[in-house]
């Protein structure tokens, strides 16, 4: 059956039937105010029948479920869990009875991991999006989006104080039934609690005085849910298939388009499009074609008639695009010297000039190609057009990006498109950006229904938001006890000016050089006492976006490709060699020897000759607020391809709220990145993207998959990221363990292209 208008639904853990919500939930509901916003504020989240909504964040059912709001969007990272896991908390909740909903656009869901720093210090795409937005940044500050790992990080306390808060004004609201002294009370698996009497929720909600909403609730000091393995409440539907992903919207009406995209940079100029068949409608927009049916396959396949030509393109993605960032690196000619200056320094320490001015200095080259995002559910938004303005479905990482995009493309006011979100199969960063949303909105405008936009794989490699290539020159000179000199120029486009001003506006200006497109290079976590970072820009005009991981995903290969290459030059140990630059980082030291424990020795295993070679390498990449080491081995067999057979993992992320999600994301990150080290590439012939489909761009299957084991360091330090620390450190450590088994440099991505 079709969903209606506003749509609702919810994930319950300890049911049979798991309906996600795909839309935001419209109607006056019991809004209770609470100390953290103006007490007369009324909320845009809203309470249906038979509920009352607590606060912005928590409201109660008459059976006795708890329903959290949650602003964060679900790609399998399990946030909307952890998120709801925190709530239930510190509410006492059951959590057998605790179900999310994806919040509505509005200020109390944007996205606090926004302010967790200056914007100097924030990683992307915050830091792009508070720099480009300039004047619009109060506006800014209301943004829902998710990246950056920062969804745990941010909402930690925001949802304790709301847990918190509900859960006092449910214990006053019992405690004047009993007449007893509210501070007596407690709350436990869904009851409110004093002494020998118990209360349900659900018995008590009618009874809840708005007056009672605390100023500064206190929290609790001994936590029962926070840190434990409960069950994630978004799986049990991914398994019985009664989860909804953008795909799955259905609308009374619906019409389902098929479209083709112009090359990057070009523009429609005309079209030669076959009278379609009855039920087929062409729909041109300024740089696409679209065909509209009753089915995708139809629409699909006549799309394939039409003969568009699209407007020539002045230095259209090429090859030329990766010579020109290696071209950057030189200087009159030749590589920059050991000693020398290129591009924007943005770190300097100690005497770098002097410290590599004699022999022993050892140069390194590496580069890595472009990349997609390559998720396994395609670009898709369906779209239905009203008087009052618009309503998208969609599986975004940003319903206020989709809003904007929606709003621009169609001429109206951003608070005039409602944004569903739903359930997102694989963002990695890609579904940060509206332009699907756009564009299904302008075709169901065009043809007077509601539309289902969905791209082919082909249109998903060829139009997606690249991770840039990159190139970089290092020079150092190091002993058995650390390194000595550093001396580090990484040439990359600047891809927050690109996201920026396609995502907010062209407020933050031209690209220009500085710290933040290489990050993870110039806060090294190692004691390197003469030390140079130096950032040039690149030139770039494939469309650029940000990749699971960010500037970590290359920085780390970099970084730790050459720390290695200097502990062989210095004849050490490459986990020694790392140990003992790491006297003062405690945490990096302790995750550093977990990893050494679990994998170790490092280096190549010396068997019989002609037979297969084993070795294992090392890397160490701090990201998004957590520390990650890990071991790959690697076995290399005479002829044929080597394979990673192994790979460990340590990781210290802060306080955990779940450790099978912290686990999953580290398993996951590995095998994305995996992927990319080994195959990924993007290659463009005048504007056209070469690679079109997984036969081109493969994927590590469940046969070439590592067994991975992933140890979590306890720790009481603020929670780090999850979903991305993972990924940076394999390529480094494969390629190190490549490195010791053959007695190559392995200085390039992929380390095996097709």
């Amino acid at each position: 059956m079709p969903p209606p208008s506003r749509p609702s639904g919810r994930l319950r853990a300890g049911l049979t039937r798991r309906n996600l919500l795909i839309a935001a939930v419209a109607g006056a509901g019991l809004a209770v105010g609470w100390g953290l916003w103006p007490r007369a504020r009324r909320f845009n989240w809203a309470a249906g029948e038979g509920e009352a909504l607590l606060n912005a964040y928590v409201k109660i059912a008459a059976d006795g479920r708890v329903t959290v709001a949650v602003a964060q969007a679900e790609m399998g990272q399990g946030i909307w869990s952890a998120l709801a896991q925190i709530v239930a908390d510190e509410l006492g909740a059951d959590w057998r009875t605790v179900a999310v909903e994806p919040a509505p656009l509005g200020p109390d869901y944007a996205n606090p991991g926004l302010a967790l720093g200056p914007a100097t210090g924030l990683t992307e795409p915050m830091r792009s999006l508070v720099l480009g937005a300039g004047r619009q940044l109060g506006r800014l500050l209301e943004f829902q989006i998710t990246g950056g790992s920062n969804s745990v990080r941010g909402w930690e306390m925001p949802l304790r104080v709301a847990g918190a808060a509900a859960r006092v004004m449910l214990v006053k609201a019992a405690a004047r039934r009993w007449d007893v002294d509210w501070t007596e009370c407690d709350t436990a698996g869904g009851f409110v609690t004093y002494k020998a009497n118990r209360l349900p929720f659900h018995a008590i909600i009618g009874a809840v005085d708005p007056a009672d909403a605390p100023d500064d609730p206190p929290l609790r000091t001994r936590r029962l849910l926070a840190g434990e393995p409960v069950m994630r409440l978004d799986v049990p539907g991914k398994v019985d298939g009664s989860a909804r992903f953008g795909i799955d919207v259905r609308l009374p009406g619906l019409a389902y388009a098929a479209i083709r995209q112009a090359p990057a940079g070009a523009r429609l100029d005309s079209c030669d499009c076959p009278p379609p068949p009855r039920g087929l409608t062409w729909v041109d927009g300024p740089d696409f074609i679209a065909c509209v049916g009753d089915s995708w396959f139809a629409a699909q396949r006549h799309l394939a008639t039409a003969k568009p030509r699209w407007t020539a393109v002045d230095n259209a993605p090429g090859p030329w695009l990766e010579a020109a960032v290696k071209a950057g690196l030189q200087s009159g000619g030749k590589g920059f010297a050991p000693t020398g200056q290129i591009g924007k320094v943005v770190r300097e320490d100690g005497d770098v000039a002097g410290k590599l001015a004699g022999p022993g200095v050892v140069t390194a080259d590496y580069s890595l190609p472009f990349l997609a995002h390559a998720c396994l559910e395609p670009m898709t938004a369906t779209a239905r057009i009203t008087d009052d303005g618009a309503e998208i479905w969609a599986p975004t990482q940003s319903a206020s990006l989709a809003a904007r995009a929606v709003a621009a493309a169609l001429d109206i006011d951003a608070d005039d498109v409602v944004v569903h979100p739903t359930l997102i199969g694989g963002g990695f960063g890609r579904k940060v950006e509206g332009d699907a949303c756009a564009q299904a909105a302008i075709i169901a405008q065009r043809v007077g229904r509601p539309v289902q936009l969905i791209w082919s794989r082909e249109e998903d490699f060829g139009h997606d938001m690249y991770r840039p290539a990159v190139a970089a020159r290092l020079h150092g000179s190091a002993t058995p006890a650390g390194i000595t000199a550093w001396n580090c120029a990484i040439a990359v486009p600047d891809v927050g000016t690109a996201f920026a001003g396609r995502n907010v506006g062209s407020l933050m200006g031209r690209p220009s050089a500085g710290a933040g497109a290489i990050e993870g290079a110039v806060e090294l976590p190692y004691a390197i006492p003469n030390c140079r970072v130096s950032h040039v820009l690149a030139d770039c005009t494939a469309p650029l976006g940000f990749w699971r991981s960010v500037g970590h995903s290359f920085t780390g290969f970099i970084v730790e490709r050459f720390v290695d290459e200097l502990a062989l030059a210095a004849k050490a140990d490459p986990g020694a060699f790392r140990l003992a630059m790491l006297k003062d980082r405690p945490r990096h030291a302790a995750v550093l020897r977990t990893v050494l424990e679990m994998g170790g020795p490092l280096g190549r295993d010396e068997g019989e000759a002609g037979q297969p070679v084993t070795a294992r390498g090392i890397a160490l990449v701090e990201s998004f607020g957590s520390i990650v080491a890990q071991i790959a081995e690697v076995v290399v067999p005479p002829q044929g391809r080597p394979q990673v057979t192994r790979v460990w993992a340590a990781v210290d992320c802060g306080r955990v709220i779940n450790p099978d999600t912290v686990t999953a994301q580290i398993e996951g990150g590995i095998i994305y990145g995996l992927s990319a080290a080994l195959f990924g590439r993007i290659s463009f012939a005048q504007g056209v993207v070469e690679q079109d489909n997984f036969h081109a761009y493969p994927l590590i299957t469940m046969a070439d998959c590592p067994e991975i084991e992933v140890e979590i360091i306890a720790s009481d330090a603020d929670p780090g990221g999850i979903g991305e620390p993972g990924t940076p450190p394999i390529a480094p450590a494969v390629a190190n363990a490549l490195a010791a088994a053959t007695g190559k440099r392995w200085q390039s991505l992929p380390l095996f292209p097709a």
